[in-house]
């Protein structure tokens, strides 16, 4: 896929010197999380198939009806939705996703050869889902699978909770699955929307301590689904890929998870005061406009219709002479007018050099 080939881990973060590219809060050290873990003491054992204890009870602590039994811990978000594709699609089946949409919600059931229909969103509706075409790609007892994300990546848009519900009956009256991305809920700008699984056992979430966390290294994610059968499914199909989980990457995360009060605070605030920061860079020039995210920590911003550029000129400028990287939009199967625009990883002062860059290599590669 462009994003896995383009990553800036591919690319060499070496050449980057304003990584505007990156989708999640700035990584952490374990020193700068100030959790109590006694490493030297952990046993290098198998872990619970299903996850860790404590981190599965410290998921479920965050909801209403969901138990620590209804979570099952994954490596990381990315192969949660892999498990929930492999679990409940085969060659033929269909599924609705919306587009456009995080690569691994589309390119798995894809890989199995499933039938996908896209829902796709766009700028001029706010990047908003509409749950009415939604409802209308959906095959009343063929469809298996509905998959959305809230907050979206790469728009940062946020499901309202009507239309959450409205997913729910859809996915229940139909006989399909909801399977819910969720990995950036921890980062809403205002009130979260509710978590699925506590709506309706026919809704699976997914999150991860990648995002809002800043723990990718981790690679610690969970789904969390209260229909026992299915969960029996997916933890078979885990057992199958990884057996379990690493020791002491979930012991981390479960002391890091059940302190959440303490540490993802600080994290939220910061990413908001960067929103706003981009925000008001938005709001003073001429070249580019975004809808402000309500969640996470990127935007999907675009050239105004009516700038003339030449992109191609516009991403070599911007890297080559300014030092800054972004998404392109091809990453997102859009034109690259279009480009994912992180503000959560960076410094803030590479931020604003990053804008600047964009600023200026617009400008270079400007036609007309």
């Amino acid at each position: 896929m462009p994003i896995e080939i383009e990553s800036p881990e591919q690319l060499g973060y070496s050449t980057i010197a304003h990584n505007l590219s990156e989708s999640s809060v700035a990584d952490r050290r374990l020193s700068d999380l100030g959790i109590d873990v006694d490493l030297d003491a952990l046993v290098l054992c198998y872990g619970d198939h299903l996850g860790d204890p404590v981190l599965r009870e410290a998921v479920a602590a965050a909801a209403e009806r969901v138990r620590p039994d209804d979570v099952l811990v994954t490596t990381g978000a990315a192969h949660a939705l892999f498990l929930v594709a492999t679990a409940l699609l085969a060659a033929g089946d269909h599924a609705v996703v919306q587009g456009t949409n995080y690569a691994t919600n589309l390119e798995t059931p894809r890989a199995i050869g499933a039938d996908v229909s896209i829902v796709d969103v766009a700028f001029d509706a706010g990047w908003r889902l509409d749950v009415d075409k939604v409802a209308a790609a959906v095959r009343p007892g063929a469809t298996r699978l509905i998959s959305v994300t809230t907050p979206h990546n790469p728009t940062g848009t946020v499901l309202s909770t009507e239309d959450l519900h409205r997913l729910v009956e859809l996915a229940e009256s139909t006989g399909a699955v909801l399977l819910v991305d969720e990995t950036y809920r921890d980062l809403a700008h205002g009130a979260p929307t509710p978590l699925a699984a506590d709506l309706s056992p026919r809704a699976v979430s997914v999150s991860s301590m990648s995002k809002s966390y800043g723990l990718p290294g981790l690679r610690v994610g969970w789904l969390a689904c209260r229909d026992s059968a299915l969960t029996e499914v997916l933890l078979a199909a885990k057992e199958q890929t990884v057996i379990c989980g690493a020791t002491i990457d979930e012991a981390i995360a479960g002391a890091v998870l059940a302190d959440r009060d303490r540490i993802l605070p600080p994290i939220v605030a910061d990413a908001r005061r960067r929103r706003d920061r981009v925000a008001t860079w938005i709001d003073g020039q001429e070249a580019f406009e975004w809808v402000p995210p309500a969640g996470g920590v990127v935007g999907l911003v675009r050239f105004r219709p009516k700038v003339g550029v030449d992109t191609d000129r516009f991403y070599e400028r911007l890297l080559g002479a300014h030092g800054t990287y972004v998404g392109p939009g091809h990453w997102f199967e859009l034109d690259d007018r279009h480009f994912r625009l992180g503000f959560g990883w960076s410094t803030e002062a590479d931020l604003d050099a990053g804008l600047a860059g964009l600023a200026a290599a617009a400008a270079d590669a400007a036609v007309g």
